[in-house]
């Protein structure tokens, strides 16, 4: 489930998108210097030999193999004297780690929480990698299980919880047990398990909900509109959020997917959502990946299986190790060489949306659409580690079928504070695609048609992530007993100025961005002692960029509506109709109908 898919994928790339920070450094290969006098001395052989013409074949061949010789046991000393300096090092370091904690636990001046302070040693020693590399202990080996396979064993609801109140129910999914058993949106559960839920917190709550699937929680639940307190007892499922979202026709020819994920069998299910929409007549079908953070490399192989020819290079990879060095090819027959596909992506679009978009790039399958990608070009794996912890590790890069690696930051090289930053545009190189169209590395996928995501007031984001949308959509349920079925329903004016009266009672930083930038600049000004002196200029800047709750929200009806009526359907339709509605308001999707697509093969 995608949240407010559109705007939190915004909030999250915009300028200060992760990993957004400053250049990076290129990779150099510089030689040991047993290395470097081999070279000297062979230029210098041949050299003499120019010199005397007279010297004869088999001494050259005999000084190629002398210098070959010579080169590889140079190498090798070289290789293991490195080795043998990393063993040394880590060895005096692991020495040095083992007194700092005996001298602690022997003289600190209070009880050493050992389990904390060794915690966040490790956390802090990885996070001089690079953010993939990850200490897994066993305490959370459960939460790595529902990331790789995108399950959980719950009631399957979101709730929302203010901090003194009790827990509400704001989304159940569809065919989940909080739904097969009549929890509905604005129901107050008031205890768990006999457990009153006010002085908990919402984290607290989730995880008593939570449990192995087919075990039972008893919910204490004040009814939304009858106001009828019932227990209700609740069986415990293995709750699964689908990777593929949606599914459909988007007109009379063209299919549509929309992924969020990468986990486990969802290349199974694009196959027969994609085969559903063939029976339906599609000429050509778009794969949405906006906002697809990624997961398993071998799903995302198996997606591009579907419509490539079989033993097509998809990805190879290439790390320290030699099992780290790989190539990946299509191992199954293709359903679909033929129809033309657009891949939407934007700047959330990362690692496996990467490979597919990618691999189809440079195979000129599909139309690349959208706004570049993130740029994640690593593969991490998964290693076990003493009781029974584990260690998510970053083991390689990925490479797209024309050989660009699309990884955007350098981690491996970091500015004296610690910073990393992109490959800047200058430095990237070109490759090409299978019908010599140029493409480029170091950045992410750069599409082949580029349109623009769409952008948001600063209201929208405080309305948002501020709860204020959520609560009023609570209060509207808890009023409303029915709604039109997603195709037909939109929030009224009427409707419109409930909201804007509910909005008006609510605490929230309702400020445009220029009067939060006018704000900075002003405090700016008093430190520097300069607003006094500026002080009319300020006060008629100021009262322009003034302006009340109520006229704002006005002025911004246009983009707080969709948001509003993608949130409701969701309560009364679940998921799916959420979906409906987003696309019902995406510019940029139809846009990219609007565009022309490449040529296939050509």
């Amino acid at each position: 489930m995608q949240k407010y898919f559109v705007l939190l994928r915004h909030v999250i790339c915009r300028g200060t998108c992760p990993g957004g920070q400053d250049i990076n450094k290129l990779h150099t290969i510089v030689h040991t210097g047993h290395e470097q006098a081999a070279h000297r001395h062979f230029r210098m052989t041949l050299n003499t030999t120019s010199r005397n013409r007279k010297i004869s074949d088999r001494m050259k061949k005999e000084t190629l193999i002398i210098f070959a010789a010579f080169a590889v046991t140079a190498a090798i000393a070289a290789e293991q004297a490195s080795a043998q300096s990393k063993s040394f090092k880590l060895g005096q370091w692991t020495e040095i780690h083992n007194s700092v904690i005996k001298e602690l636990n022997r003289s600190y001046v209070d009880s050493l929480p050992l389990d904390r302070i060794m915690r966040a040693g490790i956390d802090a020693m990885l996070d001089e990698l690079d953010p993939y590399t990850v200490y897994i202990p066993e305490e959370e080996n459960e939460n790595l299980q529902m990331m790789l396979s995108n399950t959980y064993g719950g009631i399957g609801a979101i709730i929302y919880k203010k901090k003194d109140g009790n827990v509400i129910i704001n989304e159940p999914y569809y065919g989940s047990p909080a739904q097969k058993n009549g929890l509905s949106c604005g129901d107050e559960i008031l205890e768990i398990d006999s457990l009153p839920t006010k002085g908990l917190e919402t984290k607290e709550s989730s995880d008593k909900m939570k449990g192995k699937p087919g075990t039972t929680v008893v919910f204490k639940v004040r009814k939304v509109r009858s106001g009828d307190t019932l227990d209700i007892p609740v069986i415990r499922e293995r709750i699964h959020f689908p990777d593929i979202e949606y599914s459909g026709m988007l007109d009379d020819s063209t299919g549509y997917i929309l992924q969020s994920g990468f986990t486990e069998n969802v290349s199974s299910e694009l196959r027969q959502k994609f085969l559903d929409l063939k029976r339906q007549g599609i000429k050509r079908l778009v794969l949405d990946l906006r906002g697809n953070g990624g997961g398993l490399m071998s799903e995302a192989i198996n997606i591009v299986s579907l419509f490539v020819p079989k033993g097509s290079l998809v990805v190879s990879s290439k790390g320290n190790t030699e099992d780290s060095k790989m190539e990946y090819r299509t191992t199954q027959e293709p359903i679909d060489t033929e129809i033309p596909i657009i891949v939407l992506i934007d700047s959330a679009s990362a690692s496996s949306s990467e490979i597919v978009a990618g691999a189809l790039q440079d195979m000129d399958r599909a139309t690349i659409m959208g706004v570049r990608s993130y740029g994640k070009g690593l593969v991490q794996s998964i290693r076990p580690l003493a009781y029974n912890g584990q260690m998510k590790v970053t083991t390689a890069k990925y490479y797209t079928p024309s050989g660009r690696c699309v990884q955007a930051i350098d981690y491996a090289h970091r500015n004296d504070d610690g910073s990393v930053g992109h490959i800047p545009d200058s430095l990237t190189r070109e490759f090409r695609t299978a019908s010599g169209r140029i493409v480029r590395d170091g950045g992410g996928i750069t599409p082949d048609v580029a349109i623009a995501s769409p952008s948001y007031s600063r209201l929208v984001y405080a309305l948002v992530l501020g709860g204020v949308l959520d609560q009023y959509v609570i209060d509207f349920a808890r009023r409303h007993e029915s709604i039109a079925p997603a195709d037909e329903f939109h929030f009224s004016d009427e409707d419109f100025e409930d909201f804007i009266r509910f909005a008006k009672t609510q605490e929230f930083d309702y400020r445009s961005s220029a009067k939060t930038l006018y704000d900075q600049m002003k405090k700016e000004l008093e430190k520097d002692g300069l607003a006094e002196a500026m002080s009319e200029e300020l006060e008629a800047m100021g009262k322009a960029l003034e302006m009340d709750k109520e006229k704002f929200i006005r002025l911004k009806k246009n983009e707080i509506i969709p948001f509003i009526e993608e949130e409701i359907a969701t309560r009364y339709w679940f998921q799916e109709a959420g979906v409906k509605i987003r696309l019902r308001y995406d510019r940029q999707l139809r846009k990219a109908l609007e565009e022309p697509m490449i040529s296939i093969g050509k």
